[in-house]
C-alpha cells in the first residue's frame, strides 16, 4: 500500500500545477476529500510498520463524538459535522465571534487483501485522532531464515 506522493518535478521553482496535470490529480472529478467551509482540512500523517497502518488526524479543540469514522468497500472515511454554536444570554451582545466547529471529509483508499477491516479501530487524544489498521498475516513481513547449503 503506497501512500506517499513522488513528485517528479524536475525544477523546484516551477509550479506543480505541471504534476497535478499529468499525473490526473487535477481533472480528479472523484475526489472526495473536502471541507465545506473553505478552509484548511486537518492534516493527516500515515504510518506503517510490522504489524498495521497508523493514521493520525490532527484535530486540536474536537470531541470524539464529533467524529464520524466508517469502512465500506476498501475505502475509510473520516468526517466531522458543521456545528456552529451560537447560545447569547440575556443582556448579551456578541461584537465579534470567533468560535466555530469546521467540517470536512477525508477519504482513504484501502486494500481489502491488506488490512484486516473487522479490526479497524480509532481513538481521540490530546487532539489527534489515530485509526488502526491492522495487516492481514499474509502481508505482514515473515522472518528471514537462513537455508542449508548441501
Amino acid at each position: 500500500m503506497t501512500l506517499a506522493r513522488l513528485s517528479n518535478n524536475w525544477l523546484p521553482s516551477m509550479p506543480s500545477i505541471f504534476d497535478r496535470f499529468f499525473d490526473g490529480e487535477l481533472m480528479d472529478w472523484n475526489n472526495s476529500n473536502y471541507s465545506s467551509t473553505n478552509t484548511t482540512m486537518p492534516a493527516v500523517n500515515v504510518k506503517e510498520n510490522d504489524n498495521e497502518f497508523l493514521i493520525d488526524v490532527a484535530a486540536p479543540g474536537m470531541k470524539k463524538d464529533d467524529f464520524k469514522v466508517s469502512y465500506d468497500n476498501g475505502r475509510l472515511t473520516i468526517s466531522s459535522e458543521l456545528k456552529n454554536e451560537k447560545e447569547e444570554k440575556d443582556g448579551e451582545k456578541v461584537t465579534r465571534r470567533e468560535f466555530s466547529y469546521q467540517s470536512f471529509q477525508r477519504s482513504f483508499t484501502v486494500s481489502e487483501s491488506m488490512v484486516e477491516s473487522e479490526n479497524i479501530a480509532a481513538s481521540y487524544e490530546n487532539g489527534i485522532l489515530h485509526i488502526t489498521l491492522p495487516k492481514r498475516e499474509e502481508v505482514k513481513p515473515k522472518p528471514s531464515r537462513q537455508i542449508d547449503i548441501k
